[in-house]
């Protein structure tokens, strides 16, 4: 099974923008390693898929807006996002995200993706 597994790093976000520093240490983890040319998916789970809604401002609660960093995904090769379906429908959400390239995928789907992954961390 080892063998199945994509040499990558998958950065599982669980928690809401602006809630603690998990997104944006996750944001950091996956810019440096795509700094470094390493294969990074990124998954929003849970309230981690607020992360990804448009029209956000954190200056509103004088927190830097970490979000406005997602832009730099192109420049790191940073294209493999995911977004669970169950998730934006728990929380009456519809797929209106401030970054493109995500695949939204229903909650088999995203398990399985992250399963691919040789390491997963958990924000």
């Amino acid at each position: 099974m080892a063998d199945t597994l994509i040499k990558s790093l998958a950065l599982l976000n669980t928690k809401a923008p602006y809630s603690n520093t998990a997104g944006k240490d996750a944001l950091d983890i996956a810019l440096i390693f795509g700094s470094f040319e390493q294969k990074v998916s990124l998954f929003f789970q849970g309230d981690g898929v607020w992360q990804l809604m448009a029209g956000q401002n954190g200056s509103i609660i004088s927190v830097k807006d970490y979000l406005k960093t997602f832009a730099a995904f192109e420049f790191y090769d940073i294209d493999t996002i995911y977004v669970c379906q169950t998730s934006l429908t728990q929380r009456n959400l519809p797929a209106n995200f401030h970054i493109e390239q995500v695949q939204v995928l229903n909650q088999q789907a995203f398990a399985q993706q992250l399963t691919l992954h040789q390491t997963i961390l958990r924000f």
